[in-house]
């Protein structure tokens, strides 16, 4: 179990799990609206994912003159050649594949780069809406393929979107919520450093509520999405769980680990849905 725990943990400071469980959100939206997706644009997906994620990282790394406060950013910074590098290399190949993926998605994924390039320039003059546009561009990557694929969404399909992308939002708020005396001291700029701790704290909670009231009318007004519906209250039954817990995954921030893991959870509806 440890090992299986330090790999892991791993994964999860080079942001490969992330990467997984946008390709595992682009399967779990696909199987819900019914449409194919081929392995070549789960690839470009995941590998987009990653080059966003790992280039913030190494962003933010560079800004702090001295040790940063959080492993993650530390390992960026200690190996900040090496990891430029593979941004560069996985790059070249995510080019490469971006020419076999089906044309009407590669044109709307530029669409969605200009946003990506966007959020970049100006991410750090956003303040208080950082999370909030981080979570939009993840849910927006997560749904290219599916939505560019089937574009005639039901109520249950924008009932679902808005529960997902919620989700997302309180992931990443809750990490900032957590993070926030660290972030403040490396000169970090997130919704918790800007608006503070209390009120980050009572919009966590309100999001939880409203995504609680959307799964509840999705549940009774659209029986089709009883099961995926299902799966997103149990991840948001885990990040509230670490809301309520967050002295207790504090340390290691074990709190990344769980909180990143519960986009993972689609799994199980996708193999929910193979066995039946």
């Amino acid at each position: 179990m440890g090992f299986f725990f330090r790999l892991y943990r791993w994964l999860n400071i080079l942001s490969i799990d992330v990467a997984g469980g946008a390709a595992v959100g682009a399967l779990f939206f696909a199987r819900v609206f019914k449409v194919n997706v081929l392995p070549q644009g789960l690839w470009v997906l995941s590998l987009t994912v990653w080059i966003i994620y790992t280039a913030d990282h190494l962003l933010d790394a560079r800004k702090i003159k001295q040790p940063a406060s959080t492993e993650r950013h530390r390992f960026h910074q200690q190996h900040f050649i090496l990891l430029a590098g593979l941004v560069v290399a996985v790059s070249v190949a995510d080019l490469v594949l971006i020419f076999y993926i089906r044309s009407v998605v590669f044109f709307q994924g530029l669409l969605l780069s200009v946003w990506v390039v966007l959020y970049f320039l100006i991410q750090q003059r956003i303040g208080f809406l950082k999370e909030m546009a981080g979570a939009v561009l993840y849910t927006s990557g997560v749904l290219l393929i599916p939505l560019a694929l089937d574009q005639q969404l039901t109520t249950a399909g924008k009932l679902l979107i808005a529960q997902f992308a919620i989700t997302a939002w309180i992931n990443l708020l809750l990490f900032s919520w957590i993070d926030q005396p660290r972030d403040t001291k490396d000169k970090h700029v997130s919704f918790a450093t800007v608006c503070g701790p209390v009120i980050t704290r009572y919009s966590l909670l309100f999001l939880f509520l409203v995504n609680g009231i959307l799964c509840g009318v999705s549940w009774l007004i659209t029986a089709e999405n009883f099961a995926p519906t299902s799966i997103i209250i149990l991840m948001n039954l885990i990040l509230l769980f670490i809301f309520f817990k967050h002295k207790l995954f504090e340390e290691n921030d074990r709190f990344r680990l769980l909180g990143d893991a519960v986009f993972l959870f689609p799994l199980i509806y996708l193999f929910w849905g193979h066995a039946a």
